[in-house]
């Protein structure tokens, strides 16, 4: 995976970015979600490093990323904390603006990093998500059984890690079979990498402290930002996997942004990896064309 592509590891204070960086073309930061790593994008980067210059990091306590101890307030793993590893990654790379693609977590780090630095990101593109607070609000019984990992995993440490620390196979791979759509399942090299990192303490921890900070710090954040006003007033794409998210994201996203364009593809929520060809068409024609 990733052949051409060198490897870095970027030093942003107090923690260090693993990431990989290759193609040509205007900057592309991609960033992956949870329970994954960097290599989410695997199937992906091959289709568009002929059209961007791809940087594609492992966030903070994320696979080869390191990030440091928890704190009360959960500002650590915040995504605003996300947001500004990934200005400083750009920054020491040379990218003064760029483009950003971001799935689940890592859209979360995305439109965060889009509304802290507008003036560093020219198009947003969010697969298969939409922003944090929007999620809480919907959240009823249906929506919490079926995203039980959400209140699940903002627990008090250690219940999470604990739990998922007795059998972090079964965890991940049920949560991967239970969002993957019925017809392109994950490839197994993905998948094998997911769980090499998924068995770390540190990575278990840090995958906790993220859904911590989503119920706490990052929500305050989008509910500042909602009373102030603030909007995105860069070009915002979603994508979405309609045999995941059932019903279209663009009214919610309306609400953060005015020049919001969807797309509906047929798979699951791992876009990137079920529809790869379709997904990587409909990234380059939105960077490249939208203004």
């Amino acid at each position: 995976m990733f052949s051409g592509f060198r490897q870095q590891l970027i030093d942003v204070g107090d923690a260090k970015i693993n990431l990989k960086v290759g193609g040509q073309g205007p900057a592309l930061l991609l960033l992956h979600g949870f329970p994954q790593t960097h290599v989410h994008w695997h199937a992906i980067a091959p289709l568009l490093e002929s059209h961007f210059t791809l940087v594609i990091p492992d966030l903070r306590g994320y696979g080869d990323s390191m990030g440091p101890e928890p704190d009360a307030d959960h500002d650590n793993y915040s995504k605003r904390t996300m947001a500004n590893d990934m200005v400083a990654v750009m920054t020491e790379l040379g990218f003064n603006q760029f483009r950003v693609a971001g799935h689940d977590r890592g859209a979360r780090v995305a439109y965060r990093l889009t509304l802290d630095h507008p003036q560093r990101v020219s198009h947003l593109a969010s697969i298969d998500t939409v922003p944090t607070l929007d999620v809480w609000e919907a959240m009823d019984m249906e929506a919490s059984i079926n995203a039980f990992h959400w209140p699940f995993l903002a627990q008090v440490a250690p219940i999470p890690e604990k739990m998922i620390a007795a059998d972090p196979d079964f965890f991940l791979h049920h949560l991967l079979d239970r969002w993957v759509g019925s017809a392109s399942p994950l490839a197994d090299s993905a998948v094998a990498e997911y769980a090499l990192h998924f068995r770390k303490t540190s990575v278990i921890e840090a995958m906790a402290e993220d859904y911590r900070a989503g119920a706490s710090v990052d929500l305050q954040h989008d509910q500042q930002d909602r009373a102030a006003q603030r909007r995105i007033n860069c070009p915002v794409f979603v994508p979405w996997g309609n045999q995941y998210t059932l019903t279209s994201p663009l009214s919610t996203w309306h609400r953060w942004a005015d020049n919001v364009q969807e797309l509906s593809i047929d798979c699951g929520h791992f876009v990137a990896e079920e529809a790869p060809g379709q997904c990587a068409k409909a990234l380059t024609g939105f960077f490249i064309t939208q203004r």
